[in-house]
């Protein structure tokens, strides 16, 4: 199956009440997890990567393993999609390398920690959406900042994050101005701030309405109920995978993540994509670092990757179920690039 673009599985996601799970992606593991959990639960794939991991692993070799992905297993739909592109440039190279979807972060400016004005972020995002659609790829913007609403400070990731600290106001997404921001930009999918944060140390404890707003989640939904929205720093960080890295060796202080039931929660009311990372993290590493002490005289990779990426396809199985995502892969029918800008042309 060729690769889909993002706007088509949110709206599948819609019309049929689910969400899909975004999983970052830095290497082979990586994918081969998300995709033999696909594959057994019968649900269609984001696979995203950010600016760093594209510095990482280069995007030659991220995108023949997509496609390595896709002809493996050729009834999974899968997108491939920019996480936080930086600035029009970002997005436009990895259009150019095949990415079906991008990201334009306008919420901060391209050094990627001062916080951007509402109308540059307008300015910047509805020209890739203008550039993007004539490819027939799809645009997700950023309305909001994200950052911890009990500190009120953001949390660098791959070094992206605002520095300095605001108040709960400016941490939270407007409804009214979101209407604005769909209207003048005409975004496919739109991350919202909710008290969310990028990283493993988003709450120092179980989240409440306090610090984990859903209810801007319902308020954005009730002014706008046909728009998809995204949840950004949403790993769960569950107990188990913090005792697995602990208990081997690694040091991490205590703390909390979205909880699988917010997730859930959030889902009637229009988030349709959850970006996923730090349990993937966890999950590999913690298992390297299990074999590592179990087997000090192994030096084969192998012996320690395979573990380590099963425990990464057991988390992307989980959140697959838990999202409804599973059971819908081959209810979907993918329409090419083409088709998708001539409907962009149309519809405009």
């Amino acid at each position: 199956m060729a690769l889909i673009t993002l706007r088509q599985l949110l709206d599948h996601a819609a019309e049929n009440n689910y969400a899909l799970p975004a999983f970052n992606v830095n290497n082979l593991e990586y994918i081969q997890a998300v995709m033999r959990a696909a594959d057994a639960t019968d649900s269609p794939v984001i696979l995203q990567a950010s600016r760093g991991a594209r510095a990482y692993a280069g995007d030659a070799f991220l995108r023949h393993l997509i496609l390595g992905a896709t002809e493996e297993y050729p009834h999974i739909p899968v997108c491939l999609h920019l996480d936080h592109g930086d600035q029009p440039s970002t997005c436009i190279s990895a259009i150019t390398n095949g990415f079906t979807s991008v990201m334009m972060d306008g919420s901060l400016l391209a050094d990627g920690k001062s916080i951007a004005s509402y109308e540059y972020n307008v300015g910047v995002t509805a020209d890739v959406v203008k550039i993007a659609h004539a490819a027939g790829v799809s645009v997700e913007g950023e309305l909001g900042c994200l950052g911890n609403l009990e500190t009120g400070a953001g949390e660098k990731e791959d070094g992206h994050g605002f520095e300095g600290k605001l108040s709960r106001e400016e941490l939270l997404t407007d409804p009214e101005q979101a209407f604005d921001f769909v209207e003048k930009t005409g975004v496919d999918a739109l991350a919202v701030a909710i008290g969310t944060s990028h990283g493993a140390y988003k709450f120092t404890r179980a989240p409440d309405g306090d610090i984990l707003s859903i209810e801007t989640i319902a308020k954005i939904n009730k002014r706008l109920p046909n728009t998809h929205m995204v949840m950004h720093g949403s790993s769960s960080v569950p107990q188990d995978l913090q005792d697995l890295f602990t208990a081997n060796g690694g040091t991490m202080k205590q703390t909390w993540g979205v909880p699988v039931a917010e997730i859930q929660k959030a889902i009637p009311l229009g988030v349709r994509k959850v970006n996923i990372d730090t349990d993937l993290r966890l999950a590999f590493t913690g298992m390297i670092r299990k074999h590592h002490l179990e087997n000090p005289d192994n030096f084969d990779p192998r012996n320690y990757l395979k573990p380590a990426t099963a425990r990464m396809v057991d988390v992307c199985r989980e959140r697959f179920i838990a999202f409804n995502t599973a059971g819908q892969a081959s209810k979907i029918r993918v329409k090419r690039l083409p088709d998708m800008a001539k409907a962009y042309s149309t519809a405009a």
